[in-house]
């Protein structure tokens, strides 16, 4: 076993930390003294713009700027004063980029003079579109902007000061472009870079050094560590460090000792439990298959119960003839359309259909030909509704339909509808083509009748217009 030796006290290595962090405190201390000469060089330069800007604000008299509003007032004999004016005041410090002046109406700034002698001079009347906090202060007492703002003439640091007489409704401004900020702080800020750079050169010696001391040993500690976890036990690290981690060396070489007495221990028992578990799961799939034997059983029986559940419901509900509701399922439907109507006086009415002439169908053709009559009219008046209208097989060969939400004018309408597809239909019987009729009773339900009552008048009017020769409509003579 490889045996390595430091000999590097812990007061020594602790000394070197405390000698790292004084140097890491000197660079501090640098980038301290560097970000409070920025500030100072910055504070300089605003203070300057706002006192010359309060200086030149005292050259101009608001008072003599009142008629200058628009472009065409360029001519004016004021504008042309203070344009000069303005313009040999930039001239005679080069740091200046614009000195212009505006006015103020309501939230909205407009300028009055600029001294910009390019083609993007702002005319008198302007709008400026770039309000910042600095500028609205300038029209009631000198101001300075906090930072470096950008509008269509450039980026620029700005002072502000009302005018002579201006009543907080004029104010001069002067413009120092960024660049020129930026060049007075260039040299405060490439000091204070190099002084930054040496700091981190030096603090990054100073921590290589102190790493390599420590980092040694505790390599040697994590190598021996993944030994162990790979299942390498009872190895013993034989590393001199001549200080605390002698201690740490000496703890981890007994948890190796006793992982290993813990590993034999354990792999007996890994070994009854897997033998344990073999059988379990023997048993356990045996049971499983038993359960899921019963499961598909049980599905069966439940699945054929509810089939059968189904048939008796839809055969108690249902004609099985035509496969439209009976009878019975019908007074039901019509018993909750009258709850409705009480409820909500919610309109409906029934029609009451049998078809014409149907005997000598039975006795020429026969029952089944009858049979097949019945269907295919049902189909007809099942097709000839809308989806919330209910149709029933009624008896023989009547049928009843109830229309919910439906007023006796879309009932009588409706019922002319179905007596017109029946008797445009074909019917074919053993290769023959006959027609036939229907005859429609129709009633609207009408408050404090009971549903029989609804029900007779229907059944009165059908018997009115078999009299009166069949194939025709009638409304029972109380709901006229």
């Amino acid at each position: 076993m490889k045996t390595v030796k430091i000999r590097l006290p812990i007061a020594k290595k602790l000394f070197l930390s405390h000698f790292l962090a004084v140097v890491l405190v000197s660079g501090s201390i640098g980038t301290f003294f560097y970000i409070n000469a920025i500030g100072s060089l910055t504070r300089n330069l605003q203070t300057r713009l706002k006192n010359s800007a309060a200086l030149v604000s005292q050259l101009v008299d608001a008072d003599d700027l009142n008629e200058i509003r628009n472009e065409a007032d360029e001519v004016l004999p004021a504008y042309q004063k203070y344009l000069k004016l303005l313009r040999d005041l930039k001239h005679t410090n080069p740091d200046l980029a614009y000195l212009y002046v505006m006015r103020k109406e309501g939230d909205r700034v407009f300028f009055v003079i600029d001294t910009d002698e390019t083609a993007d001079q702002a005319l008198p009347g302007r709008l400026y579109d770039y309000v910042v906090p600095a500028l609205m202060r300038g029209f009631s007492a000198p101001s300075v902007d906090e930072q470096i703002y950008t509008d269509e003439w450039g980026s620029f640091m700005s002072g502000y000061a009302p005018l002579k007489n201006g009543a907080g409704t004029y104010l001069v401004g002067m413009d120092m472009r960024a660049d020129e900020v930026g060049d007075k702080l260039s040299k405060v800020r490439i000091s204070g870079i190099i002084s930054l750079i040496f700091s981190i050169i030096l603090a990054f010696v100073f921590s290589r050094f102190l790493s390599l001391h420590f980092t040694t040993p505790i390599k040697s500690l994590v190598s021996h560590c993944s030994s162990i976890s790979e299942g390498n036990m009872g190895q013993r690290l034989e590393v001199t460090t001549g200080d605390e981690l002698d201690d740490l060396i000496y703890a981890l070489n007994r948890m190796s000792d006793q992982l290993e007495e813990s590993y034999l221990r354990n792999q007996a028992t890994q070994e009854a439990l897997t033998e344990a578990k073999e059988e379990l799961e023997v048993r356990v799939e045996e049971r499983t298959r038993d359960l899921l034997e019963l499961t598909q059983k049980l599905k069966y029986e439940i699945i054929e119960r509810r089939r059968a559940e189904e048939a008796l419901a839809k055969a108690a509900m249902s004609d099985p003839l035509t496969e439209l509701l009976n009878r019975r399922a019908m007074n039901l439907h019509l018993t909750h359309e009258l709850e409705r109507f009480k409820r909500n006086q919610s309109p409906f009415s029934v029609l009451l259909c049998d078809i014409d002439h149907f005997k000598p169908v039975n006795d020429k053709y026969g029952h089944a030909a009858g049979d097949q009559v019945l269907i295919s009219v049902a189909k007809i008046l099942k097709d000839g509704t809308r989806g919330q209208d209910l149709v029933a097989r009624w008896g023989g060969e009547e049928f009843l339909l109830l229309l919910p939400d439906t007023h006796l004018k879309g009932a009588t309408e409706l019922a002319g509808k179905l007596r017109r597809n029946i008797e445009g239909n074909f019917f074919v019987v053993e290769d023959k083509e006959f027609n036939l009729t229907i005859s429609i009773g129709v009633c609207a339900y009408r408050q404090g009748q009971t549903l029989d009552d609804c029900i007779n008048a229907a059944d009165e009017a059908l018997y009115r217009a078999k009299n009166l020769g069949r194939n025709r409509v009638e409304i029972a003579e109380e709901a006229i």
